[in-house]
C-alpha cells in the first residue's frame, strides 16, 4: 500500500474511523470508494470530497455482499486496496442474552468482512500491488466484558488476518492489521487511553508510511492492551479494563 495513487474501498465509511480514513486517503491522492448501511451518511461524506464514490451495502447480508462486490469490481476494475472497517459494538448482558444482537454483531464484524474479502480477492491478486487492511480493535487482545461478542469478533478477525497474511505472503497482496484503541468519534477530549478520529488516523497512516513492511500498525495508545500478554501483564490489564468484574481463581 503506497498511500497514494491507489483505488481504495473503505467499509463503514460514513462515520467514525472509516470516514476519517477515507478522508485522509482521499486527500493523499487516492481514488476512494466508501460503503456502509446508511446511505445518507455516506452521501454526506462524499459530498464533502468531490470524486469520492459511495455505495450502500449491508455486510450482514451475504447476498448484498456478493452483489456489492460485483458492482464495485465492474465500476472500479483498478481496485487494489480493501479496508475492512465496518463494525458495530453493542453492550450486552449475557445473563439475559439477545440472540439477534449476537447474530448481528457476528455477521457485521466478522462474517461480512470475510465474505467481502473472498469476493474481492481475485481482483486484488490481479493487481501489481494490493493490500487488505483489517481494522480490528485493541479489545480483541484484552476484552471488555460488557461487549463480549464485539470483542470476540475482533479477536477472530485478528486471527484471520494472521492466517490471511501467511497464505498471501507470496502474492502481490499485503495484509495489514490496525487495532485501534478507544477512539472518540463525537469530539470527546483525548486522554491516555484514547484518541480523537483525526489523531488516530494521522498516527496510523504515519506509521504505515514509516514502516511499509509492517503487518501490524499499532498506535501508541493501543499498545497497553495489544502488548499486555507479551509483557506478562495480561491479568492486570484485564482487571483495569474490567474494574467491575470480580477476579476468580481457577
Amino acid at each position: 500500500m503506497h498511500l497514494t495513487d491507489d483505488t481504495i474501498l473503505v467499509t463503514g465509511g460514513g462515520s467514525g474511523i472509516g470516514a476519517g480514513l477515507a478522508t485522509a486517503l482521499h486527500r493523499a491522492g487516492n481514488r476512494v470508494v466508501i460503503a456502509g448501511r446508511r446511505r445518507d451518511a455516506l452521501d454526506a461524506v462524499a459530498r464533502e470530497h468531490p470524486g469520492m464514490t459511495c455505495y450502500a451495502v449491508d455486510l450482514a447480508d451475504p447476498a448484498s455482499v456478493r452483489t456489492f462486490a460485483a458492482e464495485v469490481v465492474d465500476r472500479h476494475p483498478d481496485l487494489n486496496v480493501l479496508v475492512n472497517n465496518a463494525g458495530i459494538m453493542p453492550f450486552e448482558d449475557l445473563t439475559d442474552p439477545r440472540t439477534d444482537v449476537i447474530q448481528a454483531v457476528c455477521a457485521t464484524n466478522l462474517v461480512g468482512p470475510l465474505l467481502l474479502t473472498a469476493e474481492l480477492l481475485p481482483t486484488l491478486r490481479a493487481a501489481p500491488r494490493a493490500a487488505i487492511v483489517n481494522v480490528t480493535s485493541a479489545l480483541g487482545f484484552v476484552p471488555m466484558a460488557r461487549m463480549p461478542t464485539y470483542c470476540a469478533t475482533k479477536a477472530a478477525l485478528h486471527s484471520y488476518t494472521q492466517s490471511l497474511r501467511s497464505q498471501l505472503r507470496r502474492t502481490s497482496v499485503r495484509v495489514i492489521e490496525i487495532p485501534p484503541p478507544r477512539v472518540y468519534t463525537r469530539g470527546e477530549p483525548e486522554d491516555a487511553d484514547g484518541l480523537g478520529v483525526a489523531s488516530f488516523v494521522d498516527e496510523a497512516l504515519a506509521l504505515m508510511a514509516a514502516h511499509p513492511s509492517d503487518g501490524e500498525i499499532v498506535v501508541a495508545a493501543a499498545r497497553h492492551l495489544c502488548d499486555a500478554a507479551s509483557r506478562g501483564e495480561y491479568d492486570e490489564v484485564y482487571a483495569a479494563v474490567n474494574p467491575d468484574v470480580e477476579r476468580t481463581t481457577p
